[in-house]
């Protein structure tokens, strides 16, 4: 998908996330808005291992405020996921992470950003209309396959009327 942005000639930005507690929601810059996706975005790509826990609000509010800042007739915040919103170490988990991720959403599409998720969790029917909205979201039952389904995804979202 980055490359298919950059040939289009898109600004966009990839950020990955990872928590150990409300103290320390990690937010790993891969590549910036205006920052070309060439060799060191990839190795940044490229070099993520999963890790800790998933603090989704957090993160959705941390990368909202830097979509805020664009001057884009369209913004959209791609969530792509592995699972439901979790960091049991401070009790971030069940209906809490739920609805404070739920709540990060909405703020931001106040705001005129609009979120979409992504999941390879086959239970995300369960929880993420609730999160995301109705339409808002797939379920990715192959991730192997994630490679063709994102650029597909990504017109429809975007070339929408």
């Amino acid at each position: 998908l980055a490359a298919a942005l950059t040939a289009v000639g898109d600004d966009f930005a990839l950020y990955a996330f990872a928590s150990e507690s409300r103290q320390r929601v990690l937010c790993y810059r891969i590549k910036h808005f205006g920052e070309a996706y060439g060799e060191r975005a990839r190795r940044r790509l490229l070099g993520l291992t999963p890790a800790y826990y998933t603090r989704m609000g957090a993160a959705i509010r941390h990368v909202g405020a830097r979509l805020e800042q664009r001057t884009s007739s369209q913004k959209l915040l791609l969530v792509l996921t592995d699972g439901r919103p979790n960091d049991p170490p401070d009790g971030y988990e069940g209906r809490y992470a739920l609805e404070d991720t739920r709540r990060a959403l909405l703020e931001l599409r106040a705001r005129g950003i609009h979120g979409f998720g992504l999941t390879i969790d086959q239970h995300g029917r369960e929880y993420l209309p609730h999160l995301f909205g109705p339409g808002r979201y797939a379920v990715l039952s192959q991730p192997q396959f994630l490679p063709r389904v994102l650029p597909k995804l990504y017109a429809r979202l975007t070339l929408a009327p």
